[in-house]
């Protein structure tokens, strides 16, 4: 469905995009995962057609961004952070609108509202005016918006940012179902369990540069240790990490300040607890807790960046 070759993208002499390279298959849910600042945004961007790349190429289906963009722009919904909506407007007339946008005709456009209002689960809601609506419920018509046309492909950029839980399931519920119908999807999210419930393949994305891409197993596989050692620490010392780095079988270890947390990676950290834990006594640490846990998606990236998602 998507083929992305060795994207480059520049401004001035600062390389935000340098040499992305990725696919996707039609019919899958592809996560892309980035820190802020790691050139996701400017990826989606120019696979929508949005800004211009300085090299490489985008491929949706058989065509190119460069030489079929409104060809390509037909095929795609896409989600964005901000709700592209009008505020003193019902909901109805908002999916009007964006139907009529993508070319579709007065009955079609108001059949496809009906189904939309459906699918998003505010068809009692169509008349009301979006200003008078919560966060969740303009979100959910915001995606309704890029639903319109029966895209190919649609790509959501930060979907349930600052929502309810209520709505934020919802979303997930409706975007799982999209998915097992056949519509690709391409998902980011600050959000790690959303991801890991949506998406098939995750795509890891750093300074411009992919970093990893695969299922959450390939990911685990080719890591330094697909499980931890996690410890509880009240304060944590440059001296402390480097002679927990310097027990056998420790592959890599990780402080996250904000909540206190150690995470030290073994290929075996069942053997290598009683030495860690030996490491960080010697060394002063106030130990709270310890745990062994498995790798997840959050941790995966965590080690892969040196950043969590949020950062």
């Amino acid at each position: 469905m998507l083929e992305v070759r060795e994207l480059k993208k520049s401004y001035g002499k600062k390389e935000v995009v340098k040499n992305v390279s990725f696919t996707i298959e039609r019919g899958e849910a592809f996560g892309l995962l980035g820190p802020n600042g790691a050139g996701k945004s400017t990826t989606i961007s120019m696979i929508c057609g949005l800004i211009p790349y300085d090299e490489g190429d985008v491929i949706v289906g058989n065509e190119s961004v460069k030489t079929s963009p409104i060809s390509i722009k037909k095929k795609i919904g896409v989600v964005s952070q901000e709700i592209a909506l009008y505020p003193t407007m019902s909901a109805k007339d908002n999916l009007l609108f964006w139907g009529k946008m993508y070319g579709l005709s007065g009955s079609q456009a108001k059949k496809r509202v009906e189904e939309v209002l459906e699918i998003v689960g505010l068809e009692d809601r169509g008349k009301d005016r979006i200003e008078t609506f919560s966060g969740g419920m303009k979100r959910r018509i915001n995606i309704g918006a890029a639903l319109m046309h029966e895209p190919e492909l649609l790509i959501m950029d930060e979907p349930t940012v600052g929502i309810d839980p209520q709505s934020r399931n919802h979303i997930l519920e409706t975007v799982k179902a999209l998915n097992e119908k056949g519509m690709t999807i391409i998902y980011t999210s600050h959000y790690m369990e959303e991801v890991e419930f949506l998406c098939n393949r995750v795509g890891i994305i750093d300074h411009g540069e992919v970093m990893a891409i695969g299922t959450k197993a390939e990911l685990c596989n080719r890591l330094a240790g697909s499980s931890f050692v996690q410890i509880n620490v009240e304060k944590m010392t440059d001296e402390a990490m480097e002679a927990i780095n310097k027990v056998h079988s420790v592959s890599q270890v990780l402080y996250k300040e904000d909540s206190g947390l150690l995470e030290v990676f073994s290929h075996n950290p069942q053997e290598a607890l009683g030495s860690i834990i030996t490491a960080a006594v010697n060394q002063g640490l106030k130990i709270e807790a310890v745990k062994i846990e498995e790798a997840n998606l959050e941790t995966l990236f965590l080690q892969l960046t040196g950043r969590s998602l949020r950062d």
